[in-house]
């Protein structure tokens, strides 16, 4: 059969399989497996333990789970209340001082945590009601939540970033330096719009709010600088050559364990374990997956479908922006059903070859895809954090939350124009603190 009609009905059936509600590891074994025993015999069985097991054979793994404990050990302490409170203490008279905070607390915690849907319950559970109640419309104090809870998969540390890295066997610490400059980017795109969209409703005096002494604002510090001197000193450690980027995830994650147990009194047993046990699940699921795609591309690659599909692509005469303009919406419809982790591992061996032969930067593409994989999570069908937030708010519909964060989704689509028109902003900081790369 040709590879590129097999690689349309490998599309077809992986769509089909995973849309009946197995979950994504499996989805991808069983298409993997019934591919390869049709079209290159029961043999093929045989290689699947070794491929599988040996995906999960690489040191830089190790940082995921450490990743994922670190931001469990925050999510299950009041640091995002926390970090709220502190923010909006000391932004409460700048213009728009309560939507910044709002937004700065989410990036921050989902820096800190890694989790789009943590932050959205961490930080939503105490700015959503706040904004409320001081009169910002409903689409606003959702929208502005929910899309700040996306900025986790793209401010280091990212286990997004992670992933990519070790799908694409690309520099774990240049992915993490090409996502600061974009997500501050984002950041500033969500204020912006955020600060518009209340000017425009006419209740100026949602621009400031309260005041508060120094003293109040002096005495909430030093429940949240420890958490963010922890990020710095990661980011630190690993760009300083310190030690790599499962050493520092390691040290980060016991560092967080202690901070929540001498400033939180995270003390029991049972709080402990809870800790251990939701991050344990989570790295499980993410490294199952990992392994999982490794057979779903070796599947791909023993067909020749991956080869084919590059090959086809490279004897196009289209224009290379046409190419990523085209990409960019298969990322779109992708993200709408999938998650980010799923769709990278799948996409990124068909992907790679054809950005790279284009021309383009993969450390550029990969925030160009999580930029996309961010959209997802704030989009229907599947929308997660969509559905976060009408849990923490279920005053508020659906539709509202949707309409919400529609100007948020445009700030991504601005966000991402911007970088390819400047690919610098993602490739600049990389390049400064580890050279270039050739």
């Amino acid at each position: 059969m040709d590879p590129l009609l097999l690689g349309a009905l490998v599309a077809i059936s992986t769509i089909i399989v995973l849309f009946s509600g197995v979950s994504v590891a499996m989805g991808l074994l069983i298409v993997s497996a019934g591919f390869l025993i049709i079209f290159d015999g029961m043999r093929s069985l045989e290689l699947m333990p070794e491929i599988l097991f040996g995906k999960l054979d690489n040191f830089a793994l190790l940082s995921i789970p450490m990743f994922i404990i670190m931001g469990s050990s925050i999510a299950s302490t009041r640091a995002g209340a926390d970090l709220y409170e502190a923010l909006e203490r000391w932004l409460t008279r700048v213009p728009g001082g309560l939507v910044i905070s709002n937004l700065g607390a989410c990036a921050l915690f989902a820096a800190m945590s890694g989790s789009s849907p943590a932050t959205c319950a961490a930080i939503g559970k105490m700015g959503i009601p706040e904004m409320r109640k001081r009169g910002y419309p409903d689409g606003v104090a959702a929208g502005s939540i929910a899309a700040g809870g996306t900025l986790g998969i793209l401010i280091p540390p990212s286990v997004t970033m992670i992933v990519y890295g070790i799908a694409t066997e690309t520099s774990i610490g240049r992915l993490f330096l090409a996502g600061v400059i974009p997500g501050l980017l984002l950041v500033a795109l969500f204020m912006a719009w955020s600060l518009y969209s209340t000017w425009k409703s006419g209740d100026a005096g949602l621009l400031t709010a309260g005041n508060y002494t120094w003293r109040e604002k002096f005495e909430i510090l030093p429940r949240v600088l420890p958490f963010i001197g922890i990020i710095i000193g990661v980011l630190y450690a690993m760009y300083g050559g310190i030690a790599t980027p499962s050493e520092t995830a390691a040290v980060g994650a016991l560092l967080c364990l202690i901070i929540a147990m001498v400033i939180y009194r995270l003390w029991q047993p049972s709080a402990l374990w809870v800790v251990l046990r939701d991050s344990t699940k989570e790295s499980v699921m993410i490294l199952f997956i990992i392994a999982a795609a490794g057979v779903f591309s070796y599947m791909l690659s023993s067909l020749f479908i991956t080869q084919s599909i590059a090959e086809w692509i490279g004897t196009l005469d289209v224009n290379r922006w046409v190419l990523m303009g085209t990409v960019n919406v298969f990322l779109l419809i992708a993200g709408f059903f999938l998650p980010p982790v799923a769709v990278i591992l799948m996409a990124a061996p068909i992907l790679l070859p054809i950005i790279t032969t284009a021309g383009f930067d993969p450390i550029w593409f990969a925030v160009i895809l999580t930029i996309n994989m961010e959209i997802g999570l704030i989009s229907p069908p599947v929308g997660l954090n969509l559905y976060v937030i009408n849990g923490i708010a279920p005053d508020i519909s659906l539709k509202t939350i949707l309409m919400g964060s529609l100007p948020f989704v445009a700030c991504m689509v601005i966000a991402i124009i911007l970088l390819c028109l400047f690919p610098g902003l993602a490739t600049w900081l990389p390049d400064a603190v580890m050279g270039p790369s050739f």
